[in-house]
């Protein structure tokens, strides 16, 4: 109502301001005086006053002339007429209670006479407080109780807060709340409520006074009749229905305060809608539903339950919603010349609706003499053919039961030429889809008529966009960019003119505004406000709210930060931060807003009230009050107990019991005897685990005797004679009392008739003698405490302790079948022990037959014997064998022997002390099986379609071997090329010349051994035959100052070729020379003993031809001839003597070391492979043999053969290097049978792909170290 007053107080003064003008224009342009009506600048409001200082009703209006005032005081005249000021004070001697009354303010001139509001003053004294004795309440724990504040009496209600005897507030919870009525409300009450010092403050803000009264003690009383619960009740408001009529507008507060226990939680909901759709927020832990400012959805039914765990009580609210009378159209203040027709327009609304009155110059209409020319209708006041005697304020009040409002409006009858106020030129700036008013203010009296054009000279009143206002103003709705450019104002029948500029900009958007967002409780929350607006739109202004309130920017490091993009920072986000966010750019000409949220998550708060109910000896029933969820509702909580035996008190721990559902709050426990308990509870929701609550009060069980027995009884013993009786313990929880022992019982189990024996134990084991070996026995432990022994146990065997037992098992039998054998035997008796299983004991004993065997097989008998041998002195792990046999199995199958062996078996019975003695041996042996593959195989190719496999038999013959097979068969298969196969039915035969081949094309062979078990695994080798060498072309040349270094790469397929590097000193025209022989198969050599800067020719012969030619120049100084009489200088010969005796000395001891201890490679090699077939042949046994040629590689840069003329054999290594280009062969004397062949390394690809082998066999290579020897 306050505000309203204000708007009309602003619209009056601008009334004013615009008659002064009018004044002023008219003064200058006229010399016409114009009068001001009163139009009030300050009215009085109704308050309370308590001493006549207080007294002091504000009335002050401007004028001219200058107004008088005059009050009214409950429709009388009250005190004297003022000049120039109206405010009322108290004066004279009139009582201070005298004042009291409704009153109006009246200020008059010549023009009228303007009327404030009936306000009312209300004068009482300060309150005090009576005389007050001290209030004593008791009460039993668990009942609810009101202490009463009941504070004076005041038209003014007091704030009331209760506190101690040190000004410190009462704690209050959901147990204990502030009511309405200023009385502190306990639901239930405990031990420690008990206090001396409650104490009422009542605060009168308007007479600044704070009363305390007088404390108020408590006192609760424990009783052993406590009720532990009671159902939820009401204390206030009493009844089930309360009917409450609420003014929009201001605020409202619906209370539910019960009582019960445990502490009933309040509900609220909307019974005809929806609460989260109300203004309605609760507070007072849930007892208050507070309206700040009703509305009319608030208007409905409402409802509170109080529940806990033994019921719940209601009661309903209907609330009414109605509202004062507020303006929903007000008439204006103008000016009017003689004749024209005034329309004075005056709505309001409210709930019950009001009614409209008027009055003129303070007097109701009803008082003023009739005039035919003035009509009231509907709230609407017309005049028709004004007079300059109607010039009048004119005053609309409309009342209801609530209030009332009142409205002073001033017509002024006058008459004067026409003049526009507005300037002229004006720009008006509108952004897009926005509103403007282009304005054209005129005086005049009549009106002047007002007409707008745009720059074309049309009229605009044809857009429907486009209206006329009274006042002259042209209003222009939802403007676009087409709308801009110039607008004329004429004043119709005159030439007076103003030109207004429009410019219509882009609207302001708001591009991303602020989110739904969900913080944890202590982070940051960034909320976005990004916007457009148009650049010539140069200032603007960020607002972000809060729930309405505006939040006030600070430095970055602090509550709220706001960045230059519009973004808003909330650091540290707490409870009360949650709630709506707004975010409002406003600029020149418009504004945009967004909405966002922010809901602040954190763990919940602990439970509280943990109670105990329907306790018996063995269980009870744990009950809980939730704490607050915080924005993430409690998914379930977690009970946790924690147990103390009465002789470990303090020792226990905390454990999780269970789970419940976060919508239950109690839980049934199963208890133990004799034990000490405390519960707590966990609330949990997606944010984490709240603190634990608070531990419940102690409760202890009594002692029972032993519910259960010891678990796992059985026997351990491990001495003979001796019986060991142990068991797991029993956990302390399940003692159930004090002097706790164990009842042990046994007697023999095959004497049914025996007697039980018993003894009396704390702890395990329990140890009995004399009981023999291995001997069955019926054993019990039973529970016992002070109170009695537990149930009945069942007996369990065990036994007296083991020994070895004392025989094998017999009726050996074995069955071969390959590789694999079946052991059968009979179960053995005097085992002494249980029966763990047995160990079957196999040593192979060599191969099967011996020396019987046939005279073609000599050598493979020899071999055997040698293997034989080898064996007796050194058991391999694959010769001896031990498998374990668990269980009480009687046959088992043992694999993995070697075929065509003898073997000797035992074996021996295992009990857990051990093995008992072997059986006799049994022996078996095991049939013959295939052979494995070749130990190696190799190739040599003497021409381009020839080509001699050589192989050296298998490790493991499996048996007798009877002959080999050879397959072969080009490496790319087709029609024309089938498998070739060969058979070879003496065995030591080891080598095969294939001929017919074709030199284009790559083989596959394979060889395999032959037993009459049938054929083995082969051995592969992949090669072709080797084409006739020829000296290589493809050659490198490197110069140095005294050398020249040639390289080139060898070909594969072709077998190698001796040749000499030809070279010629093209300086002095002398003869070819040559260098040693040079094998093809080398990749590289190196011409020496060249001049430095010298240019030489070089050429390689084939035949007569010439099959390589090139030109090089060696690096460094051509040499100068020597200065005569050099070679003849003194210490030229000593040094050259020097150097010759220094040779000497060098090969004398290259030659005594060579006559002590020197060996040949083959030498070596000879004496590295004695009795090579009598053991497995490694797979680099191949490169060794072949490393004879590395060997003769490496001497031939020392001292090559040459078949130049120019070179001979100069070394006893030369026959072994001539060994590489020729096949030689020996008789079995070792005489020379063979002839040369020249031939070459075996080409790569021609090694085999299985076990490698010498190159010719522990014969060849004998018969080579032999002639190395003889040579020598």
């Amino acid at each position: 109502m306050l505000l309203e007053k204000q708007k009309n107080l602003q619209r009056i003064l601008t009334f004013h301001r615009l008659s002064l003008n009018i004044v002023r224009d008219a003064e200058h342009d006229f010399r016409v005086k114009v009068w001001n009506p009163p139009v009030l600048t300050a009215v009085p409001t109704s308050y309370t006053a308590f001493s006549r200082d207080d007294i002091n009703l504000t009335c002050e209006a401007t004028g001219s002339p200058t107004p008088t005032f005059r009050w009214v005081k409950d429709n009388r005249k009250f005190g004297v007429e003022r000049v120039a000021y109206g405010t009322l004070r108290a004066e004279g001697t009139e009582s201070f209670s005298s004042y009291q009354g409704r009153y109006r303010c009246y200020a008059s001139n010549r023009l009228g006479t303007a009327v404030t509001q009936t306000v009312q003053l209300i004068t009482e004294h300060q309150p005090v407080l009576p005389k007050q004795q001290k209030i004593r309440k008791k009460a039993n724990e668990g009942e609810s109780i009101i202490l009463p504040c009941n504070p004076p009496k005041s038209s003014t209600p007091p704030l009331i807060y209760w506190m101690d005897k040190n000004m410190f507030h009462m704690q209050r919870d959901e147990r204990v709340v502030l009511g309405l009525d200023g009385n502190l409300y306990f639901a239930n009450v405990v031990k420690s409520d008990s206090r001396e010092d409650y104490v009422c403050y009542a605060k009168y803000s308007e007479a600044s006074t704070i009363l305390p009264k007088a404390p108020i003690s408590l006192t609760v009383t424990s009783s052993n009749d406590v009720v532990r619960f009671k159902k939820p009740h009401l204390l206030h408001p009493p009844g089930s229905h309360t009917s409450l009529v609420a003014l929009r507008g201001q605020s409202l507060t619906l209370e539910c305060i019960p009582k019960g226990l445990p502490t009933p939680e309040v509900e609220w909901t909307k019974r005809d809608g929806n609460l989260q759709e109300t203004g309605g927020e609760l507070s007072n832990y849930n007892r208050w539903l507070f309206f700040e400012n009703v509305t009319q959805e608030d208007d409905g039914e409402y409802e509170c339950r109080a529940s806990n765990i033994q019921g719940s009580a209601e009661h309903s609210f209907t609330v009414t919603v109605e509202a004062a009378p507020t303006w929903v159209k007000e008439p204006q203040n103008l000016l009017y010349a003689p004749g024209e027709t005034v329309r004075l327009d005056c709505q309001a609304e409210g709930i019950p609706t009001p009614t409209i009155s008027w009055s003129i110059n303070g007097q109701p209409l009803a008082e003023v003499d009739e005039e035919t020319r003035r009509s009231v209708s509907g709230g609407t006041l017309i005049l028709v053919d004004v007079k300059f005697s109607d010039t009048a304020v004119y005053q609309c009040e409309a009342t209801n039961r609530h209030g009332s409002i009142l409205i002073n409006t001033y017509i002024y009858a006058i008459k004067l030429p026409p003049q526009i106020l507005s300037s002229d030129g004006v720009v008006y700036r509108v952004t897009e889809g926005g509103d403007v008013m282009l304005h054209c203010a005129t005086f005049g009296s009549p009106r002047p008529q007002v007409t707008w054009e745009g720059e074309e000279r049309m009229p605009l009143l044809s857009d429907p966009r486009m209206s006329l206002l009274t006042n002259g103003t042209l209003e222009l709705s939802n403007a676009s960019r087409d709308d801009s450019g110039e607008y004329n104002c004429f004043i119709k029948h005159t030439n007076i003119s103003i030109t207004a500029h429009l410019k219509v900009l882009n609207h302001t958007v708001m591009l991303v505004g602020p989110q739904h967002v969900r913080v944890l409780r202590g982070a940051s929350a960034m909320l976005d406000c990004h916007f457009y607006k148009d650049p010539q739109l140069v200032q603007h202004h960020i607002v972000w709210t809060n729930d309405g309130h505006e939040l006030m920017e600070s430095s970055p490091d602090d509550k709220y930060a706001i960045f230059e993009n519009g973004t808003l920072r909330v650091t540290d986000v707490q409870s009360g931060d949650s709630g709506q966010y707004s975010c409002k750019v406003t600029t020149d000409l418009d504004h945009v807003e967004a909405t966002g949220s922010i809901t602040v998550v954190a763990r919940p708060d602990q439970p509280k009230l943990l109670t105990l109910s329907d306790v018996e000896d063995r269980s009870l029933t744990l009950s809980w009050n939730p704490g607050y969820s915080h924005n993430s509702p409690v998914t379930e909580f977690i009970v946790q107990g924690r147990e103390e035996q009465h002789l470990d008190e303090g020792k226990g721990s905390w454990e999780e019991w269970n789970k419940v559902s976060g919508d239950i709050n109690h839980l049934e426990l199963t208890l133990q005897p004799y034990t000490k308990y405390h519960f707590r509870v966990i609330a949990v929701n997606q944010i984490g685990q709240s603190d634990p609550s608070l531990p419940s009060e102690t409760h202890s069980t009594p002692p029972a005797v032993p519910d259960s027995n010891p678990t796992n009884v059985r026997s351990e013993s491990e001495l003979p004679d001796t019986l060991i009786i142990v068991w797991d313990e029993m956990n302390k929880r399940l003692h159930n009392g004090r002097d706790f022992q164990y009842k042990v019982s046994w007697r023999e189990a095959e004497g049914r008739g025996s007697q039980w024996s018993h003894a009396y134990t704390k702890t395990p084991p329990f140890q009995v003698t004399g009981t023999g070996t291995y001997t069955p026995f019926e054993i019990k432990i039973q529970a016992v405490n002070s109170l009695g022994e537990g149930p009945p146990p069942a007996p369990v065997i065990g036994y007296s302790g083991e020994d070895l037992p004392l025989e094998p098992p017999g009726g050996l039998a074995v069955f071969a079948m390959n590789s694999t054998v079946t052991v059968r035997w009979e179960t053995p008796q005097r085992v002494r022990g249980a029966l763990l299983g047995y160990k079957i004991y196999i040593k192979r004993l060599g191969f099967v037959g011996g020396r019987g065997r046939r005279a073609p097989q000599k050598m493979h008998y020899e071999e055997d014997r040698g293997k034989e041998g080898a064996e007796r002195g050194m058991d391999s792990e694959e010769d001896r064998r031990e498998v374990e046999v668990y269980g009480t199995k009687t046959s088992e199958e043992v694999i993995g022997l070697r075929p065509y062996s003898r073997y000797k078996l035992t074996m021996t019975t295992v009990n857990s002390k051990g093995e008992g003695p072997h059986s006799l041996p049994y022996h078996f042996s095991t049939p013959e099986g295939v052979p494995g593959p070749p130990a190696s195989l190799r190739f040599e190719s003497p021409s381009e379609t020839e080509l001699t496999l050589h192989w050296t038999p298998p490790v493991q013959t499996n048996g007798i071997l009877l002959g080999y097979e050879v397959h072969y068969q080009k490496e790319v298969v087709s029609r024309d090329s089938p498998v070739q196969m060969e058979n070879i039915d003496d065995p030591s035969v080891t080598h095969f010349i294939l001929d017919n081949l074709d030199p284009k094309s790559r083989y596959i062979f394979k060889v395999m051994g032959r037993t009459s078990a049938g054929e083995g695994p082969p051995i592969m080798l992949k090669g072709a035959t080797l084409l006739d060498g020829v000296p290589p072309t493809n050659i490198t040349l490197s110069a140095g100052e005294t050398l020249v270094n040639l390289s080139w790469v060898p070909s594969e397929r072709y077998r190698n070729h001796g040749f000499c590097f030809r070279y010629l000193k093209k300086s002095d025209g002398g003869q070819w020379k040559e260098s040693d022989m040079v094998n093809s198969t080398q990749g590289f050599f190196s011409l020496t003993e060249l001049q430095p800067g010298t240019e030489y020719r070089l050429a390689i012969m084939l035949g007569n031809e010439s099959h390589w030619e090139d030109v090089i120049v060696t690096k460094g100084p051509v040499l100068s001839e020597v200065a005569g009489g050099f070679a003849t200088q003194g210490w030229f010969i000593g040094l050259i003597s020097a150097i010759v005796l220094l040779m000497l000395v060098l090969l004398i001891l290259c030659f005594i070391k060579r006559s002590k201890g020197g060996k040949y490679a083959v030498k070596d090699k000879e004496d590295g492979h004695v009795d090579s077939e009598a053991r497995p042949m490694k797979d680099e046994t191949f490169g060794d043999y072949r490393s004879l040629e590395s060997d003769g590689d490496e001497k031939r840069s020392v001292s090559q053969p040459s078949l130049c003329v120019e070179s001979k054999l100069g070394s006893d290594d030369s026959l072994a290097e001539y060994g590489d280009s020729v096949d030689i062969q020996f008789n079995e004397d070792g005489s020379f049978i063979g002839q040369y062949s020249g031939r070459g390394p075996v080409p790569h690809g021609n090694e085999s792909s299985g076990p490698a082998s010498p190159m010719g066999g522990a014969a060849r290579q004998w018969r080579w170290a032999h002639l190395f020897q003889t040579t020598q």
